[in-house]
């Protein structure tokens, strides 16, 4: 158990968070979430003891362990994988270095054997004899050989990196395990088995991420900082939110009854407490929703951008014909013979190895030549393209947002200009900030605002949410979901994939899978035929 008792961090002169009051109870996962800057990596490292609190104090039983997700990638680049994951549990890494010292010496003396007798028995009961199998068991699962334990991790690439040190972070059923963006560079399968484990984890976990389908399936409960507070709501992400917008529209809308409010928020709670879930605490969970007050649902300060897009004439009936497209590049085939027709309607999700998938995109943009094959856009095509590099919009460029976004605009205007660039959050003094020193987020929403002004009929996206915050994730989301024409696009993002696509088509050496269907029924599809 933590227990959080009047916690307040200040940070440059500003408050993060001030007087919060939280305590986390074992067989539960908390989400935390907030704004990009609310602070929650440093609450992670507050109570991790990393950090001091401006004020207040963080309470944890001295006889419970907790395990923290490193974010150094090169810190054990001397030790081996194996040893790497056992210092998740340090005492017991410690155990065996000591062991390993006293059985090495030429002159054992008594003492020695007394001590090595009393560390056996304590690597014993640390379970210290299962260390390798537990340690192989977590590198398989997150999709990593096991002959990999004797590698150094110097060896290792930077995403097989990020999966043993996962590992080390799970190693050893730590009481509380505090993950920070733990699914960021794993690849689906990897995310599922974190998922499983996780969902069905005895003891106390705290987990900052942007991945919605993640927070939906292992969250039991939702950690929000806003409004320079810290306050935990019962319930999954996709609960916080849905609840929170009901919220957010109920206080616009003050002349309704209080009745009709109550009924509405009843029904709302009732709906999401019927919802299956795979974790076990399922059912505990729906208790407590049914259990949840009005004043119990989260008002947020959140500011979503409004992303839509709008086309100024619809398609004809042709759109575009792939007809044996192959692409090489120094001389590895990124994709061949690929062949598809795109409908009206079709919204693809491009799967598979993301440098071709790019390759891809760049071949029908006409950035890049095929290697052989050809394609062909409809007469009636207009397109916007949201490239994986925006460096060339934004490098060497002194414009400000606004002169940037007149670029792009019919309606020149400044009057206009302001209002549509205040939808994308730029307002007052912001928007004659050089994009050349604009966040990444930031290019980001100028790339989106771009594209929704040339009113095209077709939208190429290449890994659109990366550097985007969850609020912009879900704007871009919902934005993609209600456009009326056809996209391709590919992203990490599992929820926006699953819930945008009507058809996946992976990119394979050796041509394509091409699924009608959802992200999940594709997984489904793929379990089926043993092609995962």
């Amino acid at each position: 158990m933590i227990t959080v008792n009047n916690l307040t961090f200040n940070f440059g002169g500003q408050v993060l968070f001030k007087d919060v009051n939280l305590k986390f109870t074992p067989v539960n996962c908390y989400g935390v979430i907030g704004a990009n800057g609310a602070g929650k990596s440093t609450f992670l490292r507050i109570l991790c003891g990393e950090l001091e609190p401006t004020k207040g104090e963080v309470s944890i039983p001295d006889t419970v362990r907790m395990s923290v997700l490193k974010q150094n990638h090169f810190a054990y680049d001397a030790y081996t994988v194996l040893d790497t994951i056992i210092q998740g549990n340090e005492r017991l890494y410690e155990v065996m270095k000591q062991k390993d010292a006293l059985y090495s010496k030429q002159d054992f003396t008594d003492e020695d054997g007394i001590l090595a007798s009393e560390l056996e028995a304590e690597f014993a009961e640390m379970n210290g004899w299962e260390a390798e199998s537990d340690a192989s068991k977590l590198i398989q699962g997150l999709g990593l050989s096991e002959d990999m334990l004797y590698d150094t991790m110097s060896a290792l690439k930077e995403s097989e990196k990020v999966k043993v040190l996962l590992a080390q972070a799970l190693f050893g059923n730590p009481d509380i395990i505090l993950l920070d963006e733990p699914t960021n560079g794993l690849d689906i399968d990897a995310i599922t088995w974190l998922e499983d484990f996780l969902s069905d984890y005895f003891g106390t976990v705290l987990v900052v991420s942007h991945d919605r389908h993640f927070l939906n399936d292992v969250c039991t409960n939702i950690v929000d900082i806003d409004y320079s507070g810290i306050k935990m709501y019962v319930g999954n992400y996709e609960f916080w939110y849905e609840s929170s917008q009901l919220i957010q529209r109920m206080i616009k809308q003050q002349n309704k009854k209080n009745e009709e409010k109550i009924k509405e928020l009843q029904s709302f709670i009732s709906r999401f407490s019927a919802n299956k879930s795979k974790s076990r605490q399922a059912t505990s969970r729906r208790k407590l929703l049914d259990k949840l007050s009005i004043e119990e649902l989260p008002a947020s300060s959140r500011r979503y951008p409004f992303i839509g897009f709008d086309m100024e004439r619809e398609a004809g009936k042709d759109i575009l014909s792939v007809k044996e497209l192959t692409k090489e590049l120094d001389g590895v085939t990124l994709f061949k013979n690929v062949s598809f027709t795109v409908l009206k309607g079709d919204k693809i999700a491009l799967v598979g190895n993301e440098l071709a998938i790019t390759n891809f995109m760049k071949v029908l943009m006409e950035e890049t030549e095929p290697t052989s094959g050809s394609f062909k856009w409809g007469v009636s095509i207009s397109k916007s393209y949201f490239p994986h590099d925006n460096t060339p919009y934004f490098d060497g460029c002194h414009d400000s947002i606004l002169d940037w976004m007149r670029r792009y605009s019919k309606d020149q205007t400044e009057t206009y200009l302001r209002g549509f660039l205040g939808r994308m959050l730029f307002s007052g003094d912001s928007i004659f900030k050089e994009v050349n020193v604009l966040s990444g987020g930031e290019k980001a929403r100028c790339m989106f605002s771009r594209m929704m002004l040339f009113g095209s009929n077709f939208l190429l996206l290449d890994q659109p949410t990366d550097h985007l915050d969850l609020e912009s994730i879900t704007a871009v989301n919902n934005g993609l979901a209600d456009f009326k024409g056809n996209i391709i696009f590919t992203s990490h993002d599992y929820e926006m994939v699953n819930t945008v696509a009507n058809r996946i088509i992976e990119l394979r050496e050796d041509g394509i899978i091409d699924f009608g269907g959802t992200y999940e029924q594709f997984i489904e599809y793929k379990k089926e035929r043993g092609l995962l």
